[in-house]
């Protein structure tokens, strides 16, 4: 890649990715897409598929249903709690 100094008016103006690097702290300045990252950062990917299309669903544990149960639990647990401390 040209020095920046040396690349076209256009390519200069274009957004730079955001990620530092580990070791050095500097920020990554590839070109960035409209999510602000670049290609290595966070750009084309969105992800494993979601339920029975991944090939590894083998239990409900996670499953959407099941988080949603989880939550309404503890929920109900934290109420009771803070209804039970004020006797």
């Amino acid at each position: 890649m040209k020095p920046r100094h040396l690349q076209p008016l256009h390519l200069q103006r274009h957004p730079r990715c955001l990620p530092r690097r580990r070791k050095s702290h500097l920020l990554c300045q590839a070109a960035a897409m409209k999510n602000g990252r670049c290609r290595i950062h966070g750009g084309l990917s969105p992800g494993a598929p979601k339920n029975e299309l991944n090939g590894a669903f083998k239990h409900g544990r996670f499953s959407q249903d099941h988080l949603a149960l989880r939550r309404l639990l503890r929920q109900l647990t934290r109420e009771a709690r803070d209804t039970l401390a004020a006797f």
